[in-house]
């Protein structure tokens, strides 16, 4: 589910000198749950708009953005990340 999985993306962001991901997605206990933690495990800093992710559980999303992303990531809304 990572977008890391089957490509090359580490490799194309390593060569392009990026150090930073910031996160968005339509399945935070998805997609975005399973990158976030392949690209921890990758030493990538990483940030997560809160309101830029959606998961059909809002309760999930809540528990994720509010508990367990902060712990590798920072989490911010768009505007703050935008600012």
């Amino acid at each position: 589910m990572s977008a890391f999985a089957g490509s090359d993306l580490d490799m194309v962001l390593r060569a392009g000198g990026i150090e930073h991901l910031v996160l968005t997605g339509i399945a935070t206990g998805g997609v975005v749950l399973s990158t976030l933690r392949q690209a921890a495990d990758l030493d990538f800093a990483l940030t997560v708009l809160a309101d830029g992710c959606l998961d059909d559980d809002p309760e999930v999303h809540r528990v994720l953005v509010g508990k367990v992303f902060p712990r590798q990531a920072g989490v911010l809304t768009v505007a703050e990340w935008a600012a």
